[in-house]
């Protein structure tokens, strides 16, 4: 699964579109603030009430197309739904690299993986894009799920490239490393991996419980991954 871009409360207000009243503006901010911390504490039908509020207010705010898509993406599985937002937000803003990241995590999802790639390539497009490791992480991923992987290989090391101690690329390198029988070296990839995660901290037996944990409810590449990376653990 790739990693969805969470969203917090410190965004920037800007007023997103000429015709739009200022009032309704600055209403729309304070109902789509108060969606995302809704969001943020998971308590989910608030958070979409609210964000419905700010849209019906100021339709034209790539920020809040972004949370709803959010929300129909990792909470509602809704996934046209969530790209009808993510599209929306693009619509408004081309070089808005959450929105393109979040559509090629949706695309992932619906193994659309030509389509994943292309988003992910979208969003890695803006030099700005501050969260690009997140990016080039996804990729790597696709590029994993499809077999490709010296492209995968690329893709996390480019990631760990701009975040030296992001766990995510670790975990991809442990699978990569495992799929080209470079069984030593996925098993250092994971050992890091659980290191810098910040749910284990290096707390292998923790991992271990988690894992097998997930395993009884993922579904079948999830499942395969978990059931590699509790292989890769025992080398």
């Amino acid at each position: 699964m790739p990693i969805i871009l969470l969203l917090c409360c410190a965004m920037l207000f800007v007023a997103s579109c000429a015709g739009v009243a200022e009032k309704d503006v600055k209403t729309s901010h304070y109902h789509y603030q108060l969606g995302i911390s809704y969001l943020n504490e998971n308590n989910i039908q608030p958070a979409f009430t609210e964000l419905q509020k700010a849209l019906k207010l100021n339709p034209h705010d790539k920020e809040i197309h972004q949370a709803l898509g959010v929300i129909y993406l990792t909470k509602l599985q809704d996934y046209d739904k969530a790209m009808e937002h993510f599209r929306k937000a693009l619509s408004i803003d081309r070089t808005y690299s959450e929105a393109a990241t979040n559509l090629g995590n949706t695309y992932f999802d619906l193994k659309r993986y030509d389509d994943a790639i292309d988003s992910y390539k979208m969003a890695l497009s803006n030099p700005q894009y501050p969260n690009a490791a997140m990016a080039w992480n996804n990729l790597g991923m696709v590029y994993y799920r499809t077999s490709r992987l010296d492209e995968a290989l690329s893709a996390f090391r480019e990631a760990l490239k701009r975040h030296t101690d992001f766990h995510a690329p670790f975990y991809g390198l442990a699978l990569v490393f495992n799929a080209q029988g470079r069984y030593g070296d996925a098993a250092v990839a994971i050992r890091r991996a659980i290191d810098l995660d910040p749910q284990y901290r290096g707390n292998i037996e923790k991992a271990i419980v988690d894992l097998r944990n997930q395993k009884i409810q993922a579904t079948n590449e999830q499942e395969r991954d978990i059931a590699d990376f509790l292989e890769i653990i025992q080398y």
